[in-house]
């Protein structure tokens, strides 16, 4: 916290915990100590739309994978798909399977690391709990070692798929514009038949400890159906043609605050439906709705302000086409109400219930004989020199857009991730928090945890999120005398 002379006190949460990736959130305080204004800020600079310029098309999808440790696979499948769309190339139907396949093994393990490292702590340790129990660890004490060795077993079920079908466990391999590199044997399939069947238990077992751990506990309940970690605003996700959920393929489609659909897109019309501004204090871009126009980083009905994820998801669709998982859904709404669902700590319940979903997808597609085929690949011709890919990672719509030469070799790109869409509502949230939960400048780690759940239900991953539009970094420095005293501001923009 800064004193001296100046107006404004500063609380800065730094670095931030239990996320990916770095970042901070400034707190600036008035004069009786409330909060004037909150900025969640990345500070971290990775910019692939860089690095990726002078790269052969059909190489993006494998260098993309490293953009993050976590989010691998998604990159990796966006990039395939908008490679796809390069080559003006259609994969087979044996390759969008296994493509799916193993998009959904990835979020079930994802979901898995996110729910109990960093999510489950705050409700299951408790959200003040002692720092140093209120993690991994101590939430594997509090549900117990045996149950905490059975996440640990069946989420690596997940990984395993993941490596037997795309090369490797962490940055997948197997790409190839039109279709995959590797086909599926008979032993394969069977093998990840064994493997869903853990996953399936997993997302049950997920459930069950979500039920017992938030929907028995009052005081848990009362954060997530009130209005503290509540943000007001548009949703965007992508559905098939029944309005269920879908993950790899399908129509994007955004619904206002009052769950009215106001647009639908696929492929490169999202340029019609989306802008991003760059902001001067943090290196993620934040996106708004094009054709509503830049309103300011504020919630509530006519925002700009969309949100992606999980929940988003469950609120542009009607449903899941998976029988646990649907069952699971429809018990959510019932407790939370109609939707749109606003409440964003509802997150993690969703994302609860998108983990069983998927396990129940691997089931599903390793069920399908037809996964064995030797139909993996689509002859390539001329590339297009254009192309779109966007999947539903994780934590969001996934949108990944290539120029290339006539020889596919990227001049422009642009990734519009998951929690740069969430930028602006995730700002929203933690700045509610914080005015809720710090008065006359009093704070202690208790209250600082609970300012940080907040950007928790999004489960930003900064480390996907720091990409900045073609320019110069911008650069800010503050100089200060030795009484505190602000003595020569500094800045590149």
């Amino acid at each position: 916290m800064r004193g001296g002379t100046l107006a404004l006190k500063k609380i800065e949460i730094s670095p931030l915990t239990r996320l990916e990736g770095h970042g901070k959130v400034a707190i600036f305080l008035d004069k009786q100590g409330n909060v004037a204004d909150v900025f969640f800020q990345v500070t971290e600079l990775r910019g692939y739309e860089r690095l990726l310029t002078g790269i052969p098309i059909e190489e993006v999808p494998r260098i993309v994978s490293t953009v993050c440790g976590v989010c691998r696979c998604v990159h990796f499948t966006a990039a395939l798909k908008a490679a796809d769309a390069v080559y003006d190339v259609i994969p087979t139907p044996t390759a969008r399977k296994i493509r799916e396949l193993v998009l959904n093994a990835h979020f079930v393990e994802d979901h898995a690391a996110v729910l109990y490292a960093l999510g489950l702590p705050d409700f299951v340790v408790g959200p003040a709990a002692d720092p140093a129990e209120r993690n991994l660890v101590g939430l594997l004490r509090a549900i117990g070692a045996e149950t905490g060795r059975t996440v640990l077993k069946k989420r690596h079920a997940a990984v395993q798929v993941i490596e037997m079908l795309a090369g490797k466990p962490v940055h997948p391999v197997a790409a190839v514009p039109g279709g995959w590199s590797k086909q599926v044997t008979e032993e394969e399939r069977r093998e990840i038949l064994a493997r869903a069947k853990d996953m399936v238990e997993l997302g049950r077992l997920t459930l069950k400890i979500f039920e017992e751990n938030v929907l028995k506990n009052k005081e848990y309940m009362g954060l997530v159906k009130g209005d503290v970690y509540k943000v007001v605003c548009n949703y965007m996700g992508t559905v098939d043609e029944k309005n269920r959920v879908q993950f790899y393929e399908g129509t994007q489609r955004v619904v206002d605050s009052e769950g009215k659909e106001i647009a639908r897109f696929t492929g490169m019309e999202y340029l019609d439906h989306l802008a991003e501004r760059v902001l001067p204090w943090s290196y993620a871009k934040l996106p708004f709705l094009k054709t509503i126009g830049w309103k300011g980083i504020n919630d509530g009905k006519g925002t700009s302000l969309y949100c992606v994820g999980p929940l988003a998801r469950f609120n542009v669709a009607d449903g899941l086409d998976t029988p646990l998982a649907q069952e699971a859904y429809e018990k959510m709404y019932d407790v939370l109400g109609a939707k749109p669902v606003h409440n964003i700590l509802a997150y993690h319940w969703a994302r609860a219930i998108e983990l069983l979903h998927a396990a129940e997808k691997v089931q599903q597609l390793a069920s399908d004989e037809s996964i064995t085929g030797a139909d993996i690949f689509t002859t390539l011709e001329k590339p297009a020199a254009e192309g779109v890919g966007i999947i539903e990672a994780c934590r969001g719509t996934l949108i990944h857009h290539y120029r290339t030469d006539d020889q596919g070799i990227v001049e422009e790109a642009n990734l519009v991730v998951a929690t740069t869409h969430n930028k602006g509502p995730l700002n929203v949230a933690v700045k509610r928090a914080a005015q809720r939960f710090i008065k006359d400048g009093k704070v202690d780690q208790g209250v600082l945890n609970l300012i940080e759940m907040a950007h928790r239900s999004y489960d930003p991953c900064l480390a996907c999120a720091t990409h900045l539009l073609p320019g110069r970094l911008p650069i800010h420095v503050d100089v200060y005398d030795h009484t505190g005293e602000l003595y020569q501001n500094l800045r590149d923009y």
